[in-house]
């Protein structure tokens, strides 16, 4: 089994930006010794409690900081923006970190309404054309003919011999029947929709078409997990995210509180509900429950990696809870 993490540099209450992104920093560093496969890095604007609105950005400093882990985004929201720039990009990137990068594209804008147009500026060019932005950035970044056919003399520089990995993640079978077409691998968040999962990455083997990334098909699944070394803990430490999801559908979208102020907040019986019908599909015990409950779950759905998020108030918790989660699968054994 191959894990991996997914960062969405998370501000906890209390704490700056920079802090975030420095925790950013030293969670990569330690995911790097502890055997982890990829570390990527989310997209989020206007986010009083996410830090992450540049991937690209932290990807160059996360891969100076590691050695041997793949780096990438998980994801570039690729609605708003020109393919040939974040092809550009990612193979600024991969040529400074050479076997090591990962683009990861997402469909969602990771934002409200009007951030989204903000990040587009002016463009005309709409979600309904995301298949073709698709084609045109894999053509860009592998040298091949683009979707757009008056692309076709543009060539994405500098010049790369090796691709980076390309991952289309999604919660759809849409998003999945699109990264199957275009021959990416595909990254399912189950921590978005836990229902669809199998039927959805069936549908991704069934229609794979190889390309110049992936010559079969590769996939993985994203799964919010809170690992302890006691399942009161671990439940304690899994309130912080409890209360901010709650907030954040009522659109609070603030700092990650402490367990102490979950605790103390005035929770509706909708509320209470809604968390007891998400925690359902959370993973959060001690290494002992965790590890087989991950491992039916990977079954399950015939996948050999899970991407991990897992966000708690105090970083010494949420790094201890990656370090757990690595001795139980021995990554490092």
């Amino acid at each position: 089994m191959k894990l991996s993490i997914l960062d969405q540099s998370p501000i906890r209450f209390g704490a700056t930006p920079a802090m975030a992104i420095d925790e950013t920093v030293q969670l990569a560093k330690a995911a790097d010794k502890l055997g982890y496969t990829r570390y990527w890095l989310a997209e989020h604007h206007a986010s009083n409690g996410l830090a992450g609105s540049s991937p690209e950005i932290l990807i160059g400093r996360v891969a100076s900081e590691t050695k041997r882990i793949r780096v990438g985004s998980g994801g570039v929201m690729l609605s708003h923006y020109s393919p040939l720039k974040v092809a550009e990009n990612f193979k600024v990137l991969e040529t400074m970190y050479p076997g090591r990068i990962d683009i990861g594209i997402g469909r969602a804008p990771g934002s409200d309404g009007l951030t989204a147009a903000a990040l587009a500026y002016g463009s005309q060019v709409g979600i309904e054309y995301f298949p073709t932005r698709v084609g045109d950035l894999k053509a860009f970044l592998t040298d091949t003919k683009p979707n757009t056919p008056a692309f076709e003399p543009i060539r994405a520089q500098p010049t790369i011999s090796e691709f980076p990995e390309m991952w289309l993640l999604g919660s759809s079978d849409q998003s999945a029947l699109l990264a199957a077409h275009f021959g990416l691998a595909f990254s399912f968040a189950y921590f978005i929709n836990p229902y669809d999962g199998e039927a959805v990455l069936k549908a991704y083997r069934d229609g794979f078409q190889a390309s110049e990334i992936h010559d079969k098909p590769e996939y993985s699944i994203g799964v919010f997990v809170v690992c302890a070394e006691t399942d009161e803990e671990a439940q304690y430490l899994a309130k912080s995210r409890n209360l901010w999801r709650i907030q954040l559908d009522k659109g609070e979208i603030g700092p990650y509180p402490t367990p102490e102020q979950a605790e103390e907040y005035p929770y509706t019986e909708a509320d209470l509900t809604r968390i007891a019908e998400r925690n359902q599909f959370n993973v959060i015990g001690t290494p002992e429950s965790v590890r087989p409950e991950l491992e039916e779950l990977a079954k399950r759905h015939g996948a050999d990696e899970l991407v991990v998020l897992t966000i708690c108030h105090e970083f010494g918790a949420r790094l201890k809870s990656y370090e757990l989660l690595a001795e139980a699968f021995g990554l490092n054994a």
